[in-house]
């Protein structure tokens, strides 16, 4: 590798203040770096993605971006998505390009759009579309799901919806909690039990409604090496798409402001938008801010 080419920016995503939210690895001008290499370095950086930027296929769209978990590349996650368009909005230029108020990031899921916010022309915060439909999948049993969380399954609440997988781009496994005590003694439960939920949803949201359109929550990944996430964009996405397709309204926009991280003293803000036309969910969006932490170099 080229050290001169390798600079990456560390940054916490979904805060407005070092060591809050979740952190993300940003590594700059990636071309050149090959499946394995990216794979071995998000293993290193050991946070729950890095992203890896490297020039787009298509001159219209700001970059492609891959995303890694230190276990495997996804195809999809939120706060990378909203962590390095924010870093790639702060060097204003990539890729010989001035950078704008929209970034359009390529990525296995497909084109990931962001719109940019900015207080006295600073990127301040970023608001992503999420690049596949609402969609659910099969429900799982709360007895199962209890023992994932560490929990009783009179701790999971099944009036508003079963424990059941849903996705906007990477799909999770969504259970409801009767109260904030149940969030709280939450832990995550043995290994083995996650390799029992669908093989394409074994990561595991728990929440809790706080308030009208307030959500507190807790993500368990142990399959992707994060024993608990503090911020989790796509999990929150999908949730908003759950929360809108359960919404009565037949029409209009739903909303949701999801805190995350508190149990991990990582306190985290998603805010997450759904529209909705005929009853279907048509658009779903997560935002939210970031800020810069460490930069440095990969050595050859």
């Amino acid at each position: 590798m080229n050290a001169m080419s390798r600079r990456y920016l560390t940054v916490d995503v979904f805060t407005d203040r070092r060591f809050g939210g979740n952190p993300l690895g940003v590594v700059f001008d990636a071309d050149g770096l090959d499946t394995d290499q990216m794979q071995a370095i998000a293993r290193e950086f050991n946070y729950s993605e890095t992203t890896f930027l490297l020039p787009p296929r298509d001159g219209g769209h700001t970059a492609t971006l891959r995303i890694f978990t230190p276990a495997r590349e996804v195809p999809f996650a939120g706060h990378p998505n909203i962590g390095a368009a924010l870093a790639v909005a702060w060097e204003g230029e990539l890729f010989g390009r001035e950078i704008g108020d929209e970034i359009v990031f390529d990525e296995k899921a497909g084109l990931v759009r962001i719109a940019i916010t900015r207080e006295n022309g600073q990127a301040v915060s970023a608001e992503l579309t999420a690049p596949e439909p609402y969609r659910t999948g099969g429900e799982i049993g709360r007895d199962f799901v209890a023992r994932c969380a560490g929990l009783s399954p009179d701790d999971i609440a099944v009036d508003r919806h079963k424990p059941v997988v849903a996705s906007v781009g990477l799909p999770f496994t969504f259970a409801e909690l009767r109260d904030s005590s149940a969030l709280e003694r939450a832990k995550i439960g043995p290994v083995e039990t996650f390799k029992a939920l669908p093989a394409n949803a074994h990561d595991l949201m728990i929440y809790v409604r706080t308030g009208e359109g307030h959500v507190r929550a807790r993500m368990f990944g142990p399959l992707d090496a994060v024993p608990e996430d503090p911020a989790t964009g796509s999990a929150c996405a999908a949730l908003m798409g759950l929360t809108a397709h359960l919404d009565p309204a037949e029409n209009g926009e739903v909303t949701l402001s999801i805190r995350q991280g508190v149990e991990m003293g990582r306190p985290s803000r998603i805010e997450a938008r759904a529209e909705k036309k005929d009853g279907a969910v048509t658009a779903v969006r997560v935002a939210g801010g970031a800020v810069a932490v460490m930069e440095g170099r990969l050595l050859d």
